[in-house]
């Protein structure tokens, strides 16, 4: 069991160890609150769900967001983020209220409010609002963000067994080598740093904003990042979907839905408070599940206890810190795109009607909106606030989709649908 424990670290590391590394957050205090993060998810659903909670890559969009609006207001990104943090704090509440509204109301009379045909173009949105940052980190050595980016494509594609599960992680892993040799990297701050040490500090949390709160930012930082919410919930039922499809029980059934939601929002909001990022439920872990038939949720917390005492350890975080810009810019070039790619997934999957004038409308203002807003102005100023272009879109989405007649989404009816919000790569479980 230990050794399938860390064969679910190894699958989650990669991704998860990668958003504090584009984003700057903390990556030891990623590693704790991922850690227990998976705990609490566990013991909200009655210990029965073989889930792993890491890094989501849904928020990026909007921690990038928020620290442009601090950087125009004179703040460094390391001061802005913990103003993002307190959005994604405020996301993860409206987890609960979804949650009540299942146990009230079921999932179907809810989520007519939030079809295919808003989250997808939304979802597009943010991994194209993020392409210019991954070009740029990859004009710093195109030959080691070409590396990155050939050794993920061939692990997925032509990858067996746990290499096409890792993927991302062996792709960080090859092109850091080789700009090591070199001598592409600096590894001073490795030396520098301690073996043993805290997970986050004072001034990286949620809670040091209130020290001197600048008010318009933490509303513009709600306002920004909670809208995104709708894109993880769906992210969020697709991967209970999966995990459920891959155990052959029905999760969300028992411990159902409701429960499965508060897990995954009680630990995002967790790890906002500290500067981690947001959770989410893991494909790359599902896939380890359908490879090693090996279902026991207590695996899963095995996992879990491994990361909290990894993030303990400055110099490992250290040694993640010095990975070169290329690296990163090869890897979230796929990403970002892959993410744009999952939108199109979700419209496609779920047969959205483009012939109806009303799908073409909801779509082509979310996507005028989100791009056009962030690659222009930055975001829109209400003076009192500013609206990210996500944010912007993802209000008019949501509205034009209420008020317009026409509504015939209906969700539960479409199986292969409601999996196809996956921000993971999973190809394990694209059959």
């Amino acid at each position: 069991m230990l050794t399938l424990g860390l064969q679910h670290m190894f699958a989650m590391f990669g991704a998860t160890v990668l958003v504090p590394v584009i984003t700057g957050l903390s990556m030891s205090a990623t590693l704790l609150f991922a850690g227990l993060g998976t705990l609490i998810f566990h013991f909200l659903t009655k210990m029965k769900v073989p889930a792993f909670l890491g890094s989501s890559f849904a928020f990026l969009g909007g921690y990038a967001a928020v620290v442009a609006m601090g950087e125009a207001q004179g703040l460094s990104a390391t001061e802005s983020l913990p103003y993002a943090c307190i959005g994604v704090f405020s996301a993860g509440i409206i987890y609960f209220i979804l949650a009540g509204l299942f146990a009230a109301f079921g999932a179907r009379k809810v989520m007519r409010f939030f079809p295919p045909i808003v989250t997808g173009p939304i979802i597009i949105a943010i991994g194209l609002t993020l392409s210019g940052s991954a070009i740029n980190n990859c004009n710093q050595n195109w030959w080691v963000a070409l590396l990155a980016i050939f050794i993920i494509i061939f692990c997925n594609i032509w990858g067996k067994g746990m290499i096409r599960i890792i993927p991302i992680l062996l792709g960080v892993l090859g092109s850091y080598v080789v700009a090591a040799c070199f001598g592409l990297c600096d590894f001073s701050a490795v030396k520098e740093a301690s073996w043993i040490g805290v997970p986050f500090h004072w001034e990286n949390t949620a809670f040091h904003v209130f020290a001197d709160p600048n008010w318009g930012l933490v509303v513009s930082a709600i306002i920004a990042i909670v809208p995104i919410s709708l894109a993880t919930m769906m992210e969020h039922i697709g991967d209970m979907c999966a995990i459920s499809s891959t155990t052959g029980i029905n999760y969300l059934e028992d411990p159902g839905l409701h429960r499965t939601l508060m897990g995954d929002g009680l630990a995002t909001m967790l790890a906002s408070l500290f500067g981690a990022p947001a959770n989410t439920t893991y494909g790359e872990n599902t896939g380890v599940l359908n490879l090693t038939k090996v279902y026991d949720p207590r695996v899963i917390r095995i996992a879990a206890v491994f990361a909290i005492i990894l993030s303990f350890c400055p110099k490992f975080s250290a040694l993640i810190a010095c990975m070169p810009a290329a690296t990163i810019g090869g890897v979230s070039l796929i990403l970002y795109g892959m993410i744009s790619a999952v939108g199109v997934r979700n419209i496609v999957e779920n047969q959205v009607d483009f012939t109806k004038s009303r799908n073409v409308i909801v779509a082509a203002l979310i996507l005028v909106l989100a791009i056009g807003i962030s690659y222009s102005i930055g975001a829109i100023d209400l003076g009192f606030t500013k609206l990210s272009g996500l944010a912007v879109a993802a209000l008019v989405g949501v509205i034009m989709n209420a008020v317009l007649p026409g509504k015939d989404y209906e969700f539960g009816t479409n199986a292969q649908g409601d999996k196809a919000v996956d921000f993971e790569i999973n190809p394990s479980l694209r059959k």
